[in-house]
């Protein structure tokens, strides 16, 4: 269906991709992983044709195959609305509906031998209107947008209008509704709440064409791929894993250790071969210094074995400079996130009581009333627009209830991360950021920024220049330097790759504060929450897991 032949791709001087190649299949719903930057979204754009590869190509099979491709940043028409983009998506089928209506009605007037030709031609073009689903358009574009937390918009809303995770949704939408053979999904999850995302993984596992989704939901790939294909920073090429995200994490790690043993095994060969040649070398020397002329048999003895340690050098030195040699496994660059010892906390930590939250007077929730202890870890969730973010804002203070009260308990630290990333001032440098919230000197607040990878030059990038996962970075970096002792997280890990997710992970479980953090991330909320607060219905109640969430909330 798909065959990607050894692409290779550079910037300037930085390479990005380097003989790349893999088959995809029908039925085939690969995971691209790898670290932000290493070059997943370039691969995407190649083959679908938006930018060009230096070398290789890119087949399809058939020839001409459709590519659906949902981008990270999305564009459309200017003055479109939803109801037509929806439209455009499948502007074909209405064509051929229009062909039909418009043969049914010379039909109607035909006689002899043009009402005989008229029919095959009306049964052959109905024929393939219904085959292709066309008298199902109305009721998927309903289903699909309702399924995307979109139908409770009018149709002739215009797309201007919309927030940027809307249109994320609105254009997954557009592509589902497409059905092209070939599904290429850039961060699909992003902007879904567990029920569009629960939705979306039934959707892709009834797929009947192939799926490469680059994605770092580990519980939506575990759901939803079969492969995994690996992007390597290091080398610029895939390698590909059967299984799911699991399996990848195992064959992964088996990999990896099995390399480290081999590449031991190699470092004390070598050790071993140099010193069996310097010993061989020191041997014929010493042969050389102790005889005479009067003595060739001996002498011609000592060359030999100069000449055989000679020998082994050069056959090392090949060696060495061969694609035989195991490489020294390289360690992956990770944040180092460590928030250290909190400030002693009183047992409660967060009192709502009858609270209502809201705008314009209008409440999205009321009559809340729920306790957070110290040391509990409560994961906030809920579709989106039910109020997670809003209560977030409500408990770091920065809007105010509309009745009821939020109280703080003694000696409480409180530290806030926003989706905007508000607390970050694009006007000032990462290392500026730092070093005027932890009280650092330049030496501790550059190697402080160091553990969120940021090094040399970078720490003087001005943040409006930083791309949104490096923001994210940096203003965790903030949080952790403030040294408070309750974290209230809207989205932490929205825009981490899966190695800083996985790092996010420890240091928040190694914290010994407490949590609040919205999330979407099963896998997150699965292994890190102590606790689930479900936002829906106009209030939010308390569960003991995502499971008990599930069999009530349904």
């Amino acid at each position: 269906m798909l065959k990607v032949n050894n692409l290779s791709k550079t910037y300037g001087d930085e390479t990005i991709l380097k003989d790349v190649s893999f088959v995809v299949n029908t039925g085939d719903r690969l995971g691209l992983i790898g670290p932000n930057g290493c070059g997943k979204t370039t691969l995407l754009r190649i083959i679908v044709g938006v930018e060009q590869a230096d070398q290789g190509s890119v087949q399809t099979s058939p020839p001409g195959a459709g590519v659906g491709y949902l981008a990270q940043a999305l564009t459309f028409t200017p003055g479109t609305t939803i109801g037509q983009v929806m439209r455009q998506a499948v502007s074909g089928l209405y064509e051929s509906e229009r062909r039909v209506e418009e043969l049914a009605q010379r039909l109607s007037t035909a006689k002899g031998a043009e009402l005989e030709h008229l029919t095959e031609k009306y049964t052959n073009a109905l024929t393939q209107f219904e085959a292709a689903g066309g008298y199902d358009i109305p009721y998927r574009i309903e289903s699909i947008l309702a399924a995307l937390d979109l139908d409770a918009m009018e149709q002739d809303t215009p797309v201007e209008i919309l927030s940027g995770g809307q249109k994320t949704r609105l254009g997954l939408a557009r592509l589902l509704l497409e059905h092209p053979k070939i599904l290429l999904l850039d961060e699909p999850t992003n902007h879904l709440d567990i029920t569009a995302l629960e939705w979306l993984e039934r959707f892709l596992l009834d797929y009947d064409g192939a799926v490469i989704i680059v994605s770092h939901d580990r519980a939506f790939l575990d759901h939803t791929v079969n492969s995994i294909l690996e992007l390597d920073p290091h080398n610029h090429q895939v390698r590909a894993y059967e299984g799911a995200y699991s399996n990848y994490v195992e064959q992964h790690l088996r990999q990896h250790e099995k390399q480290i043993a081999a590449y031991r095994d190699q470092v004390y060969e070598i050790r071993r071969m140099r010193q069996d040649i310097a010993q061989t070398k020191e041997y014929a020397r010493n042969i050389e210094i102790t005889t005479t002329s009067r003595q060739p048999g001996v002498r011609r003895y000592a060359k030999k074995v100069a000449r055989k340690a000679k020998s082994r050098e050069k056959k090392l030195d090949r060696y060495l400079a061969s694609d035989e040699r195991v490489e020294k496994p390289k360690p992956d660059w990770q944040m180092k996130l460590e928030f250290g010892q909190p400030n002693h906390l009183g047992q409660d930590v967060l009192l709502l009581e009858n609270l209502a939250m809201g705008y314009d007077g209008k409440a999205i929730f009321s009559g809340v009333n729920l306790k957070l202890q110290q040391g509990e870890r409560i994961a906030l969730l809920g579709s989106n627009g039910s109020g997670k973010t809003t209560l977030a804002r409500g408990v770091a203070g920065e809007i105010e209830p509309l009745a009821g009260r939020i109280r703080l308990g003694a000696s409480v630290r409180l530290g806030y991360y926003s989706q905007e990333q508000e607390s970050l001032d694009g006007n000032s440098n990462a290392f500026e950021e730092i070093y005027s919230a932890g009280g650092m000197n330049e030496t501790d607040a550059r190697r402080f920024l160091h553990y969120f990878l940021f090094s040399g030059d970078d720490v003087f990038r001005m943040v409006e220049s930083l791309s949104y996962g490096e923001r994210a970075r940096l203003a965790l970096a903030k949080l952790v330097a403030s040294g408070c002792n309750f974290l209230v997280l809207d989205e932490p890990i929205n825009h981490l790759d899966i190695p800083s997710r996985e790092r996010f992970e420890q240091g928040l479980l190694a914290f010994e504060g407490t949590v609040l953090v919205v999330a979407h991330d099963r896998y997150f909320i699965q292994r890190f929450a102590t606790g689930v607060w479900f936002v829906g219905n106009g209030t939010i109640r308390r569960y003991i897991d995502m499971n008990e969430m599930g069999r009530v909330v349904g």
